[in-house]
């Protein structure tokens, strides 16, 4: 084969160079280590400011007690030990939060070695639209689903129709940081929906049409997601489900583009 011949051959991926099993296990290993010491830091900060970060997270429960009337919000724990806990967990989620593009860079990274070169340039939109919908996901979940479901659940206090008795919220700080952290995780975490979609159509497995065909699944799948991440009202359930649903089929005409635009760029046999 001349010179020539082989400038005209697509690249493969990493000039087809094959990774053994215990390779790619040792280059998750790498790449786990590096995002582990690139949150560090986040959590380092995100300690400094515990406390502001706690009054952050109740935020959302204050206005709910404050709609509701109950009077004075008051968070209780069940040993002295647990104060400690719920400080780390917010620093460690925060954490993670701040240092979401260092994270989805490493996974970029690790992903990256199966791709054509012309796929590699896609790291920095990768790693801008993954933090942004990691971000948007966590900001929709506690500016929105989070004052209306405290609100609804909270609702149930309060005299009950004899009139001879009333049910008292008793919020411990545990439960409750544990609850939101991990509700907060989950929505940046489906919020990365479009993301994964456009990829997938991007590298070749699926099509745009298949993942319009598909739509009708996602929609069932959306429904099941939310009713099991979002407070057991019919109202957070909706709000989640409509962004769900919207933001996988307005990633379909996106990966449309993208593969059109690739097909484009491919040089004619």
């Amino acid at each position: 084969m001349s010179e020539y011949e082989q400038l005209d051959e697509p690249a493969g991926p990493e000039d087809d160079v094959e990774m053994g099993f215990f390779e790619h296990i040792g280059e998750l290993r790498t790449r786990l280590v590096r995002a582990v010491l690139g949150v560090i830091p986040g959590v380092a900060v995100a300690w400094a400011f515990k406390e502001q970060l706690l009054e952050f997270f109740l935020a959302p429960l204050v206005h709910a007690y404050d709609r509701l009337g109950l009077g004075e919000p008051v968070i209780h724990f069940a040993n002295p030990v647990e104060p400690f806990i719920g400080y780390v967990k917010i620093a460690i989620v925060c954490g993670l939060v701040a240092s979401a593009p260092w994270l989805f860079y490493q996974l970029w990274a690790f992903i990256a070695p199966g791709l054509y070169r012309r796929e590699k340039l896609m790291a920095i939109p990768f790693v801008f639209f993954s933090t942004l919908c990691f971000a948007g996901g966590a900001v929709f979940g506690y500016s929105v689903v989070f004052p209306m479901g405290f609100e609804t659940l909270l609702g149930f206090a309060g005299l009950l129709p004899n009139q001879s008795i009333t049910m008292t919220p008793t919020l411990m700080l545990g439960e409750y940081l544990s609850f939101s952290t991990r509700l907060l995780l989950a929505f940046g975490v489906v919020f990365e929906v479009p993301v994964v979609t456009v990829m997938l159509s991007s590298v070749g497995i699926v099509t745009p049409s298949q993942l319009l065909s598909f739509g009708r699944w996602w929609v069932i799948i959306a429904a099941v997601l939310s009713a099991l991440l979002t407070p057991q009202d019919v109202g957070s359930m909706v709000v989640m489900l409509i962004p769900l649903v919207g933001l996988y089929f307005a990633s379909i005409p996106i990966a449309w583009l993208l593969r059109r635009r690739k097909k484009d760029a491919e040089p004619s046999a």
